[in-house]
């Protein structure tokens, strides 16, 4: 068993108010959830309106399945042009470590 989990730290455009960054946030997070059956929740930077940190976990069997996946979710969320993509951090976990 394999585990990728992805942490992405982000830059919100014009944003003033926390309501305006959930209204970035939420689509990013569902669209994920729905295209890739992936666990992903905004798990930093909660109290600042312009940054957002979401992170993201895959579990497979399957080396390469699980990084198409990352790699699928990291376009997406780098191809969204009302954030900026500061940094990503990717971990690959197995049953052995």
């Amino acid at each position: 068993m394999y585990v990728g989990t992805l942490s992405f730290d982000l830059l919100l455009g014009d944003v003033h108010s926390l309501k305006e960054k959930r209204s970035l946030v939420r689509p990013i997070v569902a669209e994920l959830q729905r295209k890739y059956a992936v666990s992903v929740a905004e798990t930093g930077h909660q109290k600042l309106h312009r940054r957002a940190e979401i992170g993201l976990a895959v579990v497979s069997g399957d080396t390469g399945h699980l990084s198409g996946v990352l790699d699928r979710c990291e376009r997406l969320v780098a191809g969204r042009p009302e954030v900026e993509l500061l940094s990503v951090r990717r971990r690959l976990h197995s049953d052995e470590d």
